[in-house]
C-alpha cells in the first residue's frame, strides 16, 4: 500500500519552499516599487507596491491551507483534511477578484472624470520599476505554476495567478506611466479596465476548481477509463459493475464493484480485490483510497 505520509511530506516541502520565495520577492519587489513611486512621483507605482504586498498576505494563507491539508487523519477528521487547502484556494480567489475590481473601478473613474491634464507626469525610475516588476512576477508566476502542478496543490495554483495578477498590474502601470510620458495618460485607465478582465476570470476559474473539490466532483471520464482499464487487467476481474470517483482536495476516492468466479473462496476474493486495491493505489498517485466490493458472477 503507498505511504501517503511521505508523499504528503514532501509535497508540504515543495509548498514551503515556493512560498518561502515567493514571501522574501513580494517583498524586496513591493519596497523597490514602494522607492520608485515616491522618487519618480508615480501614484501608479505606489499602488503597484501596495498590490505586491498583498501577495505576501496571500503567501501565508497558502502556507497556512496546506500546513492544515497535510494533518493527519484523527478521531473527528476519519478522512484528513485535504480539504483545508481548497478553503485556502477561496480565500486567495476572493482576494484576486477584489483586488481586479478595485483596479478596474479605479480606471473607470479615471476615464470618466476626463481630468487628464491634471495626472502628474511620473519620472523614468517608475517605467524602470515596472519593467523590473513585470519580469519578476512573470517568472514568479512560471515557477509556482510549475510546483503546483508537481504537488496537484490548488492554493499553490492559486498563488501563481496572483502573481500573474501582479504583473498584469505592473504592465498596466508600465503602459499607464509611458503613455503619461508621451501625452496620453488616460492609457494607464484602459489598460487597467482590460487587466481587471484577466484577472477576474482568473479568479472565477480558482474559485470553480476549489468548489468542485469539495463538493466531491467526479474524476474527468478519461482518468476513470484508464482506471477501468488497470482494473480489467488484474487477475480474476470477470467484469466492473460500478466505479465512483470523487475530489476530496487534492485527493482523489475512488469505490469500485468488481465481479469475480462465484466459485472461489472467500480468500481467493479477497485476494482479487487486493489486488485491484493496490494496483489503482499505485498507478494514481494522487488517488488516496481505494474501496473495492467484490460480486460474485451469476454463472
Amino acid at each position: 500500500m503507498k505511504n501517503a505520509g511521505c508523499v504528503q511530506t514532501e509535497e508540504n516541502k515543495t509548498a514551503m519552499r515556493v512560498s518561502g520565495v515567493s514571501i522574501v520577492v513580494n517583498t524586496a519587489l513591493s519596497l523597490l516599487k514602494l522607492l520608485a513611486g515616491i522618487f519618480a512621483g508615480s501614484g501608479a507605482m505606489i499602488s503597484d507596491a501596495v498590490h505586491s504586498a498583498s501577495d505576501v498576505f496571500s503567501t501565508f494563507v497558502v502556507i497556512i491551507g496546506i500546513r492544515l491539508s497535510g494533518k493527519k487523519s484523527d478521531a473527528e477528521h476519519p478522512y484528513g483534511h485535504e480539504r483545508m487547502e481548497c478553503v485556502a484556494s477561496i480565500v486567495l480567489a476572493v482576494v484576486l477578484a477584489i483586488t481586479g475590481f478595485g483596479i478596474g473601478v479605479k480606471g473607470i473613474k479615471n476615464i470618466l472624470d476626463g481630468e487628464y491634464s491634471e495626472l502628474a507626469v511620473p519620472g523614468a525610475l517608475a517605467l524602470a520599476a515596472a519593467v523590473v516588476s513585470i519580469i519578476v512576477k512573470e517568472w514568479m508566476y512560471w515557477y509556482t505554476r510549475a510546483a503546483a502542478k508537481k504537488i496537484n496543490s490548488g492554493a499553490l495554483m492559486a498563488d501563481a495567478w496572483h502573481h500573474r495578477s501582479d504583473s498584469l498590474s505592473s504592465i498596466g502601470a508600465f503602459a499607464g506611466i509611458l503613455g503619461a510620458r508621451m501625452g496620453f495618460p488616460v492609457a494607464d485607465a484602459v489598460a487597467s479596465v482590460i487587466i481587471c478582465v484577466f484577472i477576474e476570470k482568473a479568479a472565477v476559474d480558482i474559485f470553480r476548481d476549489a468548489v468542485d473539490k469539495m463538493i466531491d466532483k467526479a474524476c474527468p471520464t478519461e482518468l476513470v477509463n484508464k482506471m477501468k482499464n488497470v482494473i480489467s487487467e488484474q487477475d480474476g476481474v470477470c467484469r466492473i459493475d460500478d466505479i465512483k470517483t470523487r475530489l476530496f482536495g487534492s485527493k482523489i476516492y475512488v469505490d469500485v464493484e468488481i465481479a469475480v468466479d462465484g466459485e472461489k473462496t472467500l480468500i481467493a476474493a479477497h485476494k482479487i480485490a487486493e489486488e485491484v486495491h493496490n494496483a489503482i493505489e499505485q498507478k494514481f498517485e494522487n488517488v488516496k483510497h481505494c474501496m473495492v466490493h467484490v460480486n460474485p458472477t451469476d454463472g
